[in-house]
């Protein structure tokens, strides 16, 4: 509670400077509970002394700026954000403010998922996209319409019946495996982690360089056409509408029309239960009057609308108390320090450790050990230290500053000046070692079973293993000088090492570990390359010529080969029997599907998407991520979505799985 006006001024401006790391530099300082806390706090006052309200109150605003190397262009309509609620009670005192504008009693609502993601405005001419533009201040939008272009979900061309100029309001997001994907892939590099996926979104749509955004696999979910200008009468039929335009919007039993509060708590209550299975991050569920009239009665107040507001699901948090703060080795030499955490079940799991990021995460939150702290699961998945408790704090507690030497070589670390990261330089650190060989064993590079976290760090303490190319001289006598290694595990895992020696060229390519080259960018490189020695002389102007390798991908891989010590190791891994199969080529002259575009829905039950998109190339076709005029399959699995009713308007060839088979 604020009691007078210089604590009033205090928290606006603590909000206007948390608001600069949210918006402009996509990195929270608090969490979005403990901000919505704060600001009802200042609204709070601000309504029982309007008199002393600030021009600059950031309850008067969408706190977004503009961002420097985009066009800025106005909104059709201003993009409002909605008004939060966190209790029954809330939503209760909502409808009766609906009621009471409406002067009526009986009021339909449509309810829907809140995807923590960044909001957009895509605006369509003659069905043609030509602008897509963030929210901005709520009038006046960055044009990220080269980026936006990049998510295959985002349909530029539309068919039916559908008006000449619209806005469609959708929320752009990153799964959380490729937020998770991401961000693994940045704590190698050094680079500042993102927060959560919603801030993930947000950073990657302001990338100057299209690629790059291409990289990051964004994903867009549409969920309204600006006020005035939907086609249709009511909010639930305007989602429909959407879906049949061939706009990605949420599944049917994640849009509810509802007609009383106790159908609105089941219906979040639903939501709230199924979160876990969700590929995204929810923060909650959005309820909008469903009647599109009833909007333009209700209006708005300052940046808020009065015919909708958000529930938000208040965060699971549980608190424990940091044993210590240790330091992990990466391969490439990043230190990272790890709160051990006190165990406390949260969210359905034991956590005993919790990434803490780099030196500057740890300075920001003041955290050291003996604190007690807040923890919560990022998207219901990893766990992140939300805040400390200062009161509790022992009276004796220091700060926490990253080591001098490497925990692990005891080499002195550097830091690079502008570099959040801090390294140890030593390449013969037993640390790096121990992620280098773990990375290379990994599912997603060699996929060597039996060969996890313990394994390799025993294999490198016995000095059984120093480099990878090691891992193909082991033998029975040297497994059996492990813990717990019998006869059964020993061949279990000798078996699995014969199995990696023939391997496909695109896991070899992300086994070797080089800087910014993920699994797409391997099969790029290995469907172009067909074979090692090609792409080890490749120079950077024929990457280039690759779509989808950038400038500082391309200038890393050429780097990585020119590398004596690299190009040793691959020697080595040849001479032991490792032997990258060759690409196939992409077409088998004179089939079927040469020529041909698919687009894949549903869930397939004898193939992976990837697997069926590798028999689709080699038969000379190619797949898309939505269907157009342009598609001439689609191969339906169970559970199909709307790209399977968009096939059926289309009058397009719809295959199912048994089909698929008889045609290749």
């Amino acid at each position: 509670m604020v009691k007078n006006q210089r604590e009033y001024i205090e928290l606006a401006e603590e909000l206007i400077e948390h608001d600069k790391h949210y918006y402009d530099e996509a990195k929270p300082a608090i969490s979005d509970f403990e901000y919505d806390r704060m600001m009802k706090a200042l609204i709070d006052y601000e309504k029982k002394h309007p008199d002393q309200i600030l021009p600059n109150s950031p309850s008067q605003r969408v706190a977004e700026s503009a961002t420097e190397g985009f066009k800025q262009r106005e909104h059709m309509v201003p993009m409002m954000s909605l008004a939060n609620t966190y209790s029954e009670e809330e939503i209760s005192d909502f409808i009766k403010r609906v009621q009471k504008g409406l002067e009526k009693k009986e009021v339909a609502f449509c309810c829907e998922l809140k995807i923590d993601g960044t909001a957009l405005s895509l605006r369509y001419e003659k069905g043609k996209l030509v602008h897509a533009l963030t929210r901005g201040n709520g009038k006046v939008g960055d044009d990220v319409t080269a980026n936006i272009k990049t998510i295959k979900s985002v349909p530029l061309k539309l068919s039916g019946s559908v008006p000449d100029v619209f806005e469609v309001r959708g929320e752009v997001y990153l799964s959380i495996a490729a937020f998770e994907a991401l961000n693994a892939q940045r704590e190698e590099e050094g680079e500042m982690l993102f927060a959560n996926p919603r801030n993930a979104a947000a950073g990657s749509l302001k990338q100057l360089d299209p690629r790059e955004v291409a990289k990051r696999k964004l994903n867009l979910l549409c969920y309204a056409i600006a006020e005035g200008q939907s086609p249709e009468s009511t909010q639930h039929e305007t989602i429909q509408f959407l879906k049949k335009a061939g706009f990605p919007t949420a599944k049917p039993e994640y849009v509810a029309r509802c007609h009383s509060i106790s159908e609105i708590m089941k219906f979040a209550e639903k939501v709230h239960k199924d979160r876990e299975k969700l590929p995204f991050e929810i923060d909650g569920i959005v309820i909008k009057v469903d009647d599109l009239k009833a909007h333009k009665i209700l209006g708005a107040t300052g940046k808020t609308p009065r015919y909708a507001v958000a529930y938000k699901f208040a965060p699971e948090q549980a608190t424990t108390r940091i044993n210590d703060i240790t330091v992990q080795v990466g391969r490439s030499g990043v230190l990272t320090p790890v709160a051990e955490l006190e165990p406390v079940f949260l969210a359905g799991s034991t956590i005993s450790r919790a990434t803490l990021h780099n030196q500057e995460e740890v300075a920001r939150k003041d955290i050291r050990v003996g604190d007690w702290v807040a923890i919560e699961k990022g998207g219901d998945v990893i766990p992140k230290v939300v805040k400390v408790d200062f009161k509790k704090r022992p009276h004796n507690s220091k700060e926490w500053k990253m080591p001098r030497v490497c925990p692990a070589c005891h080499t002195a670390v550097v830091h690079k000046e502008g570099e959040v990261a801090v390294r140890c330089p030593n390449p013969k650190c037993t640390g790096q070692r121990v992620r280098r060989v773990q990375y290379f064993a990994s599912k997603h590079a060699m996929d060597i079973e039996h060969m996890g976290e313990k394994v390799v760090e025993q294999l490198v303490e016995k000095g059984l293993v120093s480099r990878v190319s090691d891992i193909y001289l082991l033998t029975e006598d040297d497994l059996a000088t492990l813990e717990g290694f019998k006869e059964k595990s020993i061949q279990n895992l000798l078996d699995s090492i014969e199995k990696s020696r023939k391997c496909p060229l695109s896991r070899f390519i992300m086994a070797l570990g080089i800087k910014y080259v993920g699994t797409e960018t391997a099969e790029l490189l290995a469907e172009e390359a067909r074979d090692l020695d090609h792409l080890m002389h490749m120079s950077e102007e024929e990457l280039l010529h690759i779509e989808g390798i950038g400038e500082k991908t391309a200038s890393a891989i050429v780097e990585h080969f020119s590398d004596r010590a690299n190009r040793e190791e691959i020697r080595l891994l040849l001479d032991h029997g490792v032997t990258p199969q060759r690409q196939k080529r992409q077409k088998i002259a004179g089939h079927i599907f040469s020529g041909k575009t698919f687009v894949l829905t549903g869930a397939l039950k004898h193939y992976t998407r990837d697997e069926a998109a590798s028999l689709i190339k080699e038969r000379g076709g190619k797949t898309a991520g939505s269907v157009s005029k342009n598609t001439d399959y689609v191969l339906v699995g169970e559970d199909p979505g709307s790209k399977y009713d968009k096939a059926k308007e289309l009058k397009i060839d719809i295959l199912s799985e048994e089909q698929f088979k008889k045609m290749l």
